[in-house]
């Protein structure tokens, strides 16, 4: 439960953030600097994508997004947050990933420690089945 929840919807992807360890998250992804964005989380912390297992530890999430998260762009653009009654704190970062097929709209989940190493992060696609089933290469450009 959250004792006290702030928002911030600013347009500029930048001033969405004002928590470093999550202004990170964001920066290395899009550097390509996996590995760095690995090393935010815990010790044992855990990446939970939205169509695998979860992933566990720095080096299993290092590997999964060399895999997986290679060239795409991520966009947050809206952030609220909340102290949790644990001591941690938990941000929800809602925007947009790129990739060169497609964009879709997504929601970060993070839990924080004390420390502001990453607990966890769960990455929810906003689209419907239906939706994701018809994607399709530069479908969400605008038409010419």
């Amino acid at each position: 439960m959250t004792a006290e929840v702030q928002s911030v919807d600013i347009a500029s992807p930048i001033d969405v953030i004002s928590e470093p360890v999550i202004l990170t998250y964001f920066e290395t992804l899009n550097a390509g600097d996996f590995q760095a964005t690995a090393d935010l989380f815990a010790e044992s912390g855990v990446l939970r994508p939205p169509f695998d297992e979860e992933l566990v530890g720095r080096e299993a999430i290092a590997q999964y997004l060399a895999a997986e998260a290679k060239g795409m762009k991520f966009q947050p653009l809206m952030a609220t947050y909340g102290v949790l009654e644990t001591g941690d704190t938990e941000f929800t970062i809602t925007g947009k990933v790129q990739t060169a097929l497609f964009g879709v709209n997504v929601a970060w989940n993070f839990v924080l420690n004390p420390d502001s190493q990453i607990l966890s992060v769960q990455i929810k696609l906003l689209a419907g089945l239906e939706e994701l089933l018809n994607l399709k290469p530069g479908q969400d450009k605008k038409k010419e």
